[in-house]
């Protein structure tokens, strides 16, 4: 190991020529970053002898590191498994950290005394999780077939009394103590098998259940085994579509501008594409070998990668790429860069989503640098209060994922703490305490950036109910009047161009917002006027 001195001088001399893999540590003796080298000498002088072509990152890490360690290695080939393992093991601060743009949906049994089964995005380490799920579809008809047929409860709570799933035959109702724990727990077995794609036996108890409610003539029943024999025969149609062929492929295209890129990966199984998966990072020189290499440490290595360009120097470094690869995936792995046919066609794809999501994201990236986000704002959440007489006031929040409206995620709120007066603030307090409580009672993923309409007051109320919560999660208020932004730390509001990509994006979220609450609280207004109008009518 050597240190650094204050003004970067190194002695070169004691670094050794070999493979291997060099650690940067801090001030601290925290390890910073983690590479490999097949020369560890050239590699490790590669950093302080160009400072000015790096990029800021790499600046930013040169300027932290205060010592130099490496471990040699006989060749290449373990000098990439050596550093995936040390990445794995202490998860550098400078080395790449892999977050999916998109969060796909697993079905989920949890591991409750009575398990239940949901439908979640978020993975824990508890419960046994199926999927992912890219068909939304696919995964609601999954759920229903399983509480049908093997009676999960779905309750996030156990209630006193048993509910409408029991009255209708679809739970047995382990509330009211109608099943035990060990009877329950052979239902989960079996719903586990059936998620796992074990289907035979249900298939064969279904039509033969199909049979004895038809020869008893109670065709209702029959009619519904039937149904669930087709959902079933369906999803199995879906995995045989699924062997067109016999091993399966990732598609990796990069696209970067400025500062910025995005990778788009596209995952094949036997011949049908059926995820796709967007990362977002800061480009820097390199990026695609350090991304490719770490993603395949988290995530099941196919047996062909195809991707968009020739990100390794010379052949020999290909081969050695695919030998370590081979090496984890326990069998043969090829790395191809087409320039033509089905291939070629398959990476423009992939091309194409990713400039379609760096020219949306780029204004999202110009958000976060403008407001001094600490994370890319993907999920954006915006509240809004409507007053229409003391009788109706309720509350709107919209939801934006990558700049987009998700509307699934929209809600409504009836105003609880303000009953026969009019205080937005005390409602703007009430309706985000709620949100956020939900979200964090069910260990919900919570927005990157929270917006209010309205003004500082508003903003206040709002951060104070974070607080209650014990959540820091960035917020900032839209003031009408002159379309300025209040931030909890800023004295005076930000103003910035009010045609600028940015701030039109701010209007249309908070515009969302806006109309949504409003339509909701015509709506309740029109329904009491009706209520009232009968009643007249009754009395008359």
């Amino acid at each position: 190991m050597i240190t650094i001195t204050h003004n970067n001088q190194i002695d070169y001399s004691k670094i050794p020529k070999n493979p291997g893999c060099y650690i940067y540590k801090n001030a601290q003796n925290e390890i910073i970053y983690i590479g490999k080298a097949k020369n560890l000498l050239n590699r490790i002088r590669s950093y302080f002898s160009n400072y000015a072509g790096h990029s800021l990152k790499t600046k930013l890490l040169i300027s932290q590191i205060a010592s130099i360690d490496w471990i040699i290695v006989d060749n290449e080939v373990e000098a990439l498994l050596l550093e995936n393992n040390l990445i794995k093991k202490h998860y550098p601060k400078y080395n790449i950290d892999l977050k999916d743009n998109k969060r796909y949906a697993y079905i989920k049994i949890t591991d409750e005394k009575f398990p239940r089964i949901l439908s979640t995005r978020i993975v824990t380490k508890d419960g046994m999780y199926f999927g992912p799920y890219t068909d939304g579809y696919q995964r609601v008809q999954l759920i229903r077939i399983v509480v049908s047929l093997f009676k999960l409860r779905v309750c996030r709570v156990l209630p006193k009394n048993a509910c409408l799933n029991f009255h209708i035959g679809i739970c047995t109702a382990p509330c009211i103590k109608n099943v035990d724990e060990e009877q329950y727990h052979l239902q989960v077995i079996k719903a586990k098998e059936f998620l796992k794609g074990n289907m035979s036996e249900t298939i064969t108890v279904l039509t033969a259940e199909m049979k004895k409610y038809s020869d008893a003539l109670q065709f209702e029943k029959a009619l519904e085994r039937k149904k669930q024999l087709e959902a079933i025969s369906g999803l199995m149609d879906k995995q045989k579509v699924e062997l067109v062929k016999g091993y399966d492929q990732d598609v990796i295209s990069l696209i970067h501008y400025n500062d910025s890129a995005i990778f788009e990966i596209f995952t094949i199984s036997k011949g049908v594409i059926s995820a796709k998966s967007e990362y977002k990072l800061e480009y820097t020189e390199g990026l695609f070998e350090e991304f490719i290499k770490r993603y395949y440490s988290l995530k099941n290595i196919p047996q062909e990668i195809i991707v968009n360009q020739q990100f390794y120097e010379s052949e020999s470094d290909k081969e050695i790429l695919e030998q370590y690869f081979s090496k984890l995936r326990n069998g043969k792995v090829m790395i191809i860069y087409p320039e033509k046919g089905d291939k070629l066609a398959l990476v423009k794809l992939a091309e194409k989503n990713a400039l379609m999501n760096l020219e949306e994201n780029s204004v999202l990236k110009e958000l976060q640098d403008k407001l001094n986000l600490p994370e890319y704002p993907k999920i954006i959440e915006c509240f809004d209060i409507s007053n229409l007489g003391y009788d109706h006031i309720v509350a709107g929040m919209t939801r934006f994922v990558d700049g987009r409206a998700d509307t699934s995620g929209y809600r409504k709120f009836m105003i609880r703490s303000t009953v026969g007066k009019q205080d937005d603030f005390m409602s703007m307090g009430e309706v985000v305490y709620r949100r956020y409580k939900k979200l964090k009672i069910e260990a919900l993923e919570y927005p990157d950036l929270i917006i209010i309409d309205g003004g500082l007051g508003q903003l206040h109320a709002a951060l104070f109910s974070l607080k209650q919560l014990g959540l820091k999660i960035p917020i900032i208020s839209l003031a009408k009047e002159n379309e300025e932004l209040y931030t909890p730390s800023s004295k005076e509001p930000m103003q910035f161009d009010k045609n600028s990509k940015m701030m039109l994006l701010i209007r249309q979220i908070r515009d969302s917002v806006h109309n949504y609450v409003l339509a909701y609280n015509r709506k309740r207004r029109s329904m009491q006027l009706r209520d009232e109008f009968k009643n007249l009518e009754g009395k008359s």
